[in-house]
Parts: C-alpha cells; structure tokens; sequence
C-alpha cells in the first residue's frame, strides 16, 4: 500500500514523497498537529515538486516570484487533492488535502509572522525527506532546497520513511552572511525583516514580487549533492 501511493503520488506530478505516523509529530506546537486539522489523522503524507534551477539564474522579482508562488501553490494543492481522493477511492479510508501555503489562521501582525495550518517543512523532515539547512529552508539530497511542499493527511496506518541524514555543510553561513535584511541567525529567520525586504513591493499593475531570495540561490547545496 504504502509503495502504491507513493508511486500515485509521484504519478500525477510529485518528485517526492514520504510518510510520517501521527508519533513523530507529539512536540508540533499546540493547536498546529496534523491531529488539529484531523483527529482520526494516522498518517502524514509529504509531498516535494522542486522548482526549475533556471529560476535561481534569473533576477527574482517577477518570473521566480510567478512560479515559486501561485503556480507551484495551485499545483501542489491540485496534486495533494487527486492524491487524497485515488487514495479514499483505493483503499477505502479517509483522506484530507492540507493548502500547501494560504490559506491559515495564525497571523502575528506587530512580527509579521505567518504559520500555515501545519508547518510543511517540518512534516518533511518528519517524513524522511530532507532536513532544514540554516536558511529553515529544507535540503534535499537529490534536490537540494529546491522543493515546495504538499500534504495529505489520511487514517490509514502507514510506518513512517527513515529519518534522513543533513546535507548542510558545517560552518557555511553564506545563507546568514548574503541576507540584506540580515534576517538570518541561528537558524532561526526573522519573518517581519525578510517579509519587509522581499515581499513589500508590487508593480505599478499591483502585481506581487519577490525582491530576493538569495538565502536560497547562494547555498552550496541549492540543488542537492552531486552524484556523479
């Protein structure tokens, strides 16, 4: 069962997937457990669809800010939903797709800090699929930081995925030393200065952009570990 829906998974669009039990979510903080959106919830299932690196090459205002937000959100919600539904329909359980970002309830107005219904890089790590680098974004061994993330939370009983090993590299800050903001320290990212420097501006049309993202770009691991 578990190597058919990662297969499904991977089937309509995903480049990886993994499985965490309910188990390995007992320190989520209160009120953002996968339980809290769905008390019969047995099983976690993560989702990864990784951006193109041509989208690290380019100036990210408008083009990665196009991708790496609307279009890759409204795939992985697209992906997580037939997954949940193939799913019920295969095996006869119960199977909830969680917004891969927008929308949730926690807003921090005077920090400027959001927190999806459940944090999806956490539920990753939980899942076997990578590890958070210093930047909190997740590295991933074949895909460096790269992916973004989706989830399904269902009632089937599925062991979880092997915890993966980190491919951060000991001693590099060129993710905290590049940031403009310098809203980076310890692994822990200040949201109302990163928010403040990449995320304030529109164009003249009202369009959203991202006005940077090299926390992402100049990590040595952007795009996973080389095997050849």
């Amino acid at each position: 069962m578990k190597e058919e829906i990662r297969a499904l998974a991977l089937s309509l669009g995903a480049d990886v997937c993994g499985f965490a039990e309910t188990g390995r979510f007992a320190d989520a903080p209160a009120g953002f457990s996968p339980l809290d959106v769905y008390k019969d919830c047995q099983t976690v299932i993560v989702l990864g669809i990784a951006l193109p690196k041509g989208l690290t090459k380019i100036k990210p205002r408008l083009v990665y800010n196009h991708f790496n937000e609307p279009v890759i959100g409204a795939l992985l919600d697209q992906v997580s939903l037939r997954l949940a539904r193939e799913t019920e329909r295969r095996f006869g359980c119960c199977a909830v797709p969680v917004p891969c970002d927008t929308p949730y309830e926690y807003w921090d107005a005077e920090h400027m800090e959001g927190r999806g219904l459940i944090s999806m890089k956490h539920a990753a790590v939980r899942a076997g699929l990578g590890t958070l680098g210093k930047n909190t974004l997740l590295l991933n061994r074949e895909y460096g930081n790269m992916l973004n993330l989706g989830m399904v939370l269902t009632d089937l009983s599925i062991p979880s995925d092997p915890l993966a090993k980190s491919i951060c590299i000991a001693g590099c800050t060129k993710c905290e030393d590049s940031c403009p903001a310098n809203a980076i320290r310890n692994g822990v990212v200040d949201q109302k200065l990163c928010r403040e420097h990449s995320y304030s501006q529109k164009t003249a049309k009202g369009y959203d952009t991202t006005e940077c993202n090299l926390c992402r770009t100049v990590c040595p691991v952007v795009f996973g570990l080389k095997t050849g």
